[in-house]
């Protein structure tokens, strides 16, 4: 076969040899602007850490988790929140907001609440039929009315708060006037498919919202809220309207954390690495569900800024290993000659580039760093995830999350 390709195709190797170092330059233009604005972001991210001395009181807080099918995740996250070392650990109270779940949940966070009773299992009714209510939006709506709290904190069942989670972030609320605190979490990954996956998710995520200009107070527009951990204060929370206030979205945390600056109240989304970790999914079924179920609509249904951010993860995270393995070709098809071996340079020294951004990024994310040799297959996954959210959500086709299918309101069409 090189016989055959190298003597009857010597135009054809050039074709190839051109495209390999046409898609490896690509790629470096590529990686040098998408981490060159991710360094900038999380450069001006501020963090919030673990507070070293408690204070001597907080405001009460009620924790609110709405949950879905969360068997799994259910105990081990309502035990962590009650593990919060906190002034007074009777001034925390924990809403499990049960949304009809068809497995144990709701039986396994009853069995908490009969061992503590700051825990409380809320039986979230049936969504009314003359209004739209998506995503997690009726079971908070319905927990909050139940909510003790001077501060509302909304977790995901899949979240894991560190003991002084809570406290920490009161503090810091309280201490720069914040009406809706947020923080990225660290997040936590199982298997193969979210490694390939969820650390270019928080790369596009931190790219595509800027926190220096989320925290922004004269940049209105520009709005981000990590929705595993949400703390609102409640008087805020109420004159916004809360969940709501946006029922019928179902990218809440965003929604709301745009009614805040929009309503010229203080938003403030910070790095909680060292307080707060999520696994989001727990296999490839789950992370495409999840992530077809969101994207688009994070990006608020717009084709053309989806369409380029898919591109843009082919050119950044494919393009160089593509343009590689031509190279390769090229060389074995050529004998070694300097038409195969220029590309070859070229695609090692892109290969290699990309590794060593995918290593600083780890590093910011406090996250291991594997499988960045399947960095091509990943850029292909997140951009096969952009363009399945689009057809998912313009045509209804399979989308669902957690078997329950999902609709939009016809006017937002």
């Amino acid at each position: 076969m090189v016989d055959f390709i190298g003597e009857t195709s010597p135009i054809g190797m050039v074709v190839m040899a051109g495209l390999s170092t046409g898609l490896s330059l690509l790629g470096l233009y590529g990686m040098t602007v998408f981490f060159g604005l991710q360094r900038k972001s999380l450069d001006e991210a501020p963090e919030v850490n673990p507070l070293e001395d408690m204070p001597e009181s907080l405001p009460r807080v009620s924790v609110i988790i709405p949950a879905y099918n969360e068997a799994i995740n259910i105990q081990p996250c309502v035990t962590a929140v009650l593990k919060s070392e906190l002034p007074n650990v009777d001034d925390l109270q924990v809403l499990v907001a049960d949304d009809g779940s068809t497995d144990a949940t709701q039986s396994l966070a009853q069995e908490l609440a009969d061992q503590d009773g700051r825990v409380e299992v809320i039986a979230v009714p049936s969504r009314p039929q003359d209004a739209v209510w998506l995503g997690k939006n009726w079971a908070c709506t319905q927990s909050v009315s139940q909510a003790t709290g001077d501060y509302l904190l909304f977790i995901d069942a899949d979240v894991r708060l560190t003991p002084k989670a809570i406290a920490t972030a009161v503090v810091r609320a309280e201490k720069e006037g914040v009406d809706l605190l947020s923080l990225a979490p660290n997040i936590h990954c199982g298997c193969l498919a979210e490694w390939l996956v969820q650390p270019i998710m928080m790369s596009l995520l931190s790219v595509g919202f800027n926190f220096a200009e989320v925290n922004d107070v004269t940049q209105p527009d520009q709005a981000f809220a990590a929705g595993p951990f949400m703390l609102f204060r409640r008087t805020t929370y109420e004159a916004i309207g809360g969940h709501q206030a946006v029922a019928d979205n179902l990218v809440e945390d965003v929604a709301l954390a745009q009614l805040i600056k929009q309503s010229g109240y203080r938003l403030y989304y910070a790095f909680g690495l060292d307080l707060t970790q999520v696994r989001m999914y727990q296999n490839w079924g789950g992370l495409w569900e999840g992530w077809t179920k969101n994207y688009y609509l994070g990006a608020e249904r717009n084709l053309y800024s989806t369409l380029y951010s898919a591109l843009s993860m082919v050119v950044v995270f494919t393009a160089p290993w593509i343009g590689l393995i031509s190279a390769l070709i090229v060389l074995i098809s050529t004998r070694g000659s300097i038409l195969g071996i220029i590309p070859l340079v070229l695609g090692m020294v892109t290969v290699t580039r990309q590794y060593f951004y995918r290593r600083e990024t780890a590093h910011r994310f406090h996250q291991p760093l594997r499988y960045t040799w399947l960095g091509g297959l990943s850029g292909l996954l997140v951009a096969a995830i952009a363009v399945g959210s689009i057809i998912k959500t313009e045509t209804g086709w399979g989308w669902t999350w957690r078997g329950r299918p999902l609709t939009i309101p016809a006017e937002k069409s």
